[in-house]
């Protein structure tokens, strides 16, 4: 009998977190009051998620080996042997069943989009995360299909501004765990910590090259935000420019996520860093409300 602890650590549900990008065509195009098109995302969610638990599932199976060698890593279900190889792959079997009822009945360009998610990562897990520069573009590509998946899934107009800014921050997310990922690597090398090396990309990136490619994403995504905000379209659709007013909140987050890589040493889980550190977590919430107020109490 597998342990249900492991089942759930082994899915990751954590990281479904990720999803909610899904739902920026919901919130922009105006339709969150709209119980249908909410049922649709919520459908959408749930189907990214269920992907990405399976992608999870099997890059685990791939990883097993490397993961017996990280001082964290090595507890991950599969790589400690609480879920044996036949297991993990009868789970992935039933990931699969649930992706196909979620899909059952959604616009076929949403199901192409999420269909693409899921060949790219596996591709991701077999062979792109060992490529320099290619695997952070893959995380990134990623965010920006669950937005074009959000908006494909409602048959909504999506804005190149809106995809652009969603590139820039996945980037930046991801190159920014690199860098964590390089600090513990350089902490566990020092001399009386042992050594180990899971994740052979890392042998083609630096701590300096992966700084100033951040630097470069965080100035991208700021300015890339702040145009979407006051193009014409966004301005057109929402019938106001006060968006431009919720720029301080993104410029603060980005700051408060510096602050953490550098003062904290944190980075190597942005999902962790996102969830746990409560000044993020309310300068989100007073994101949310400014957003709301603004684009549904005019």
């Amino acid at each position: 009998m597998i342990p249900i602890k492991a089942i759930l650590r082994l899915l990751r549900f954590k990281q479904w977190t990720k999803n909610i990008f899904v739902f920026a065509a919901l919130v922009f195009s105006k339709q969150l009051l709209n119980p249908d098109s909410v049922y649709l995302s919520l459908r959408a969610f749930f189907a990214f998620g269920f992907t990405a638990s399976f992608i999870y599932v099997m890059n685990d199976v791939a990883d097993r080996e490397r993961d017996r060698l990280h001082p964290k890593k090595r507890f991950r279900p599969i790589a400690s042997g609480e879920i044996s190889l036949r297991a993990a792959f009868f789970i992935g079997a039933i990931l699969l069943a649930l992706i196909v009822v979620f899909v059952s009945g959604l616009d076929w360009r949403f199901v192409m989009c999420l269909a693409l998610y899921l060949v790219m990562n596996l591709a991701y897990s077999f062979y792109l995360k060992d490529v320099v520069l290619i695997d952070v573009f893959v995380i990134a590509i990623g965010f920006m299909l669950r937005v074009i998946g959000g908006a494909l899934v409602l048959n909504v107009a999506r804005s190149s501004w809106l995809i652009l800014t969603t590139m820039f921050l996945s980037l930046f997310l991801g190159i920014a765990k690199r860098r964590g990922e390089l600090i513990a690597l350089d902490d566990h090398t020092a001399p009386g910590k042992g050594n180990y090396h899971t994740r052979k990309v890392l042998e083609d990136y630096s701590i300096g090259f992966a700084e100033q490619m951040t630097t470069i994403c965080a100035a991208g995504f700021v300015f890339s935000y702040a145009l979407y905000t006051v193009s014409e379209r966004t301005v057109k659709m929402f019938g106001t420019e006060n968006l431009i007013f919720t720029t301080p909140f993104v410029l603060y987050g980005v700051f408060r996520y510096l602050y953490l890589l550098h003062k904290k040493h944190l980075g190597e889980n942005p999902t962790d860093v996102v969830l746990t550190d409560l000044p993020m977590l309310l300068n989100f919430a007073a994101y949310a409300i400014a957003m709301f107020a603004i684009i549904y109490l005019r």
